[in-house]
């Protein structure tokens, strides 16, 4: 149980395809804030690796088996990866499940004002966040409106060096007598988190000037009206691309390693399983930050009617089957967990907790305090994996994510363990997580991806 730094195991080949792997990863965080841009992102990756979609295959009647693969989006925020194997579906599926959503700020619907010759964009703040970190921040604005026409306008602001980024504002240390007295959690109030959206006035008679001339470039760069914003979708997130992080290197800072750490070795190792024995799945969720509720939630029926319609193309289908198929799968949920840091030691167990850079986290139960909404993992299964995950030479460590008494976390676990498959949670450690900028060790992500691969060769 003498667990040692990854850094120390690879040779400086291995520790090329560390940095390699890194350098990938990165890339896709850079260019994935949203859950959209990470559907998108990855459907194409899925048909250069020649992924077909599964609703064609539907409408056309086409007849899956061995060797096929699939992909199905639901609703651009949700998307499931099949890699067809050679035994029956009955027998199970080997599923990695990650979720692509992570804490943010959202636009609201009626969003924009005027005050005091400044325009401002109001929030409501998505997923569990520490409010003060996001003030003073350079932020960049990502979604989609669409218009009563149904037509969609994509949105990218504040990316681009060129561009400008949007932020909020904060009281000098000067004048802030009051606001630090505070306990951290009132800090700074969720309502004041608005978005300052600019300052120069039109020229016109018009009461709101400022907020006329965001209305004007509005519609002058992206063709929307106000009225817009109530069906619209806009995510804040912090401006500016994933990062190396560490005078070696060896780690990488970033907005939402929560949970797109996971997700991308879980699809990436879907790729690479090649001629596997059971049929493979990747579960690429939303809404995991906000309890895994909505259509797009692990908590609704997209997974198994997506499963349902894929036997139905491979086989003659029966209720049967997809309970047969739901019950007899193993499943590792791919989420992250909280790193020890030396900086705040008295939230950890030390014998009990994660260590960065030595290896892929698993964590038998979630949940908080006295494992209150977990899934807990049965040994049997785990013992398994084990053996699987030694064979192929990952390394691995057990965690939990903090003291019992001192809080906790939950996965989209629970939800799937419903349907009476094995399931427990896996993922990457993480510092800072849930801030504005996260950091993971690149050997973990690399480890992940090892891990994963195993499993669904090997399970």
């Amino acid at each position: 149980m003498d667990k040692k730094s990854l850094w120390l195991k690879y040779d400086e080949a291995g520790k090329n395809k560390i940095f390699e792997y890194g350098k990938q990863y990165e890339e896709f965080l850079s260019n994935c804030k949203t859950e959209r841009e990470c559907v998108a992102y990855i459907i194409e990756d899925a048909k250069k690796q020649g992924f077909m979609d599964l609703r064609e295959c539907m409408e056309q009647g086409k007849k899956l088996s061995q060797g096929d693969k699939v992909y199905y989006s639901y609703m651009d925020k949700s998307l499931l990866l099949f890699t067809i194997g050679g035994e029956p579906i009955e027998k199970g599926l080997n599923i990695l499940g990650a979720h692509i959503d992570s804490p943010r700020l959202d636009i609201k619907c009626v969003p924009l004002y005027e005050e005091s010759g400044m325009a401002y964009l109001d929030t409501h703040y998505y997923g569990g966040i520490k409010k003060y970190q996001w003030v003073t921040l350079p932020l960049a604005v990502h979604g989609v409106v669409v218009k009563k026409d149904g037509s969609k306008v994509s949105i990218t602001l504040g990316e681009k060096e060129e561009e400008p980024v949007v932020g909020i504002t904060d009281l000098l240390p000067h004048l802030a007598g009051k606001q630090m007295a505070k306990k951290a959690s009132d800090f700074i109030e969720g309502e004041r988190l608005d978005i300052l959206a600019g300052s120069i006035p039109m020229e016109s008679e018009e009461k709101e000037s400022v907020k006329e001339n965001i209305l004007h470039i509005l519609k002058d760069t992206y063709g929307i009206e106000e009225e817009d914003f109530t069906s619209a979708e806009l995510e804040v997130v912090p401006a500016g691309k994933a990062r190396d992080f560490g005078l070696d290197s060896s780690m990488i800072m970033s907005y939402g390693h929560d949970d797109r750490v996971c997700a991308y070795p879980s699809y990436t190792a879907l790729f690479n399983a090649k001629n596997s024995k059971k049929t493979c799945c990747c579960i690429l969720t939303d809404k995991e930050e906000i309890g895994s509720e909505g259509a797009t939630g692990m908590n609704s029926d997209f997974f198994v009617n997506a499963l349902a319609e894929l036997i139905n193309c491979m086989e003659e289908y029966s209720d049967l089957k997809v309970k047969r198929a739901l019950m007899n799968s193993c499943m590792i949920s791919s989420d992250v967990t909280a790193a020890f840091d030396p900086i705040y030691p008295e939230v950890s167990d030390k014998r009990n907790c994660s260590y960065l850079g030595q290896g892929l986290a698993f964590c038998k139960f979630t949940g908080a305090r006295g494992k209150h909404s977990s899934n807990d993992a049965n040994p049997e299964f785990f013992a398994r994996l084990r053996s699987i995950l030694d064979e192929a030479g990952v390394d691995w460590q057990m965690t939990e994510m903090s003291k019992v008494d001192v809080g906790g976390g939950g996965t989209i676990a629970k939800f799937m363990a419903r349907y009476g498959m094995q399931v427990i949670d896996s993922g990457v450690s993480v510092l800072s997580m849930h801030a504005p900028w996260e950091i993971v060790s690149k050997a973990d992500v690399y480890e992940a991806y090892r891990g994963y691969h195993a499993f669904l060769l090997g399970c």
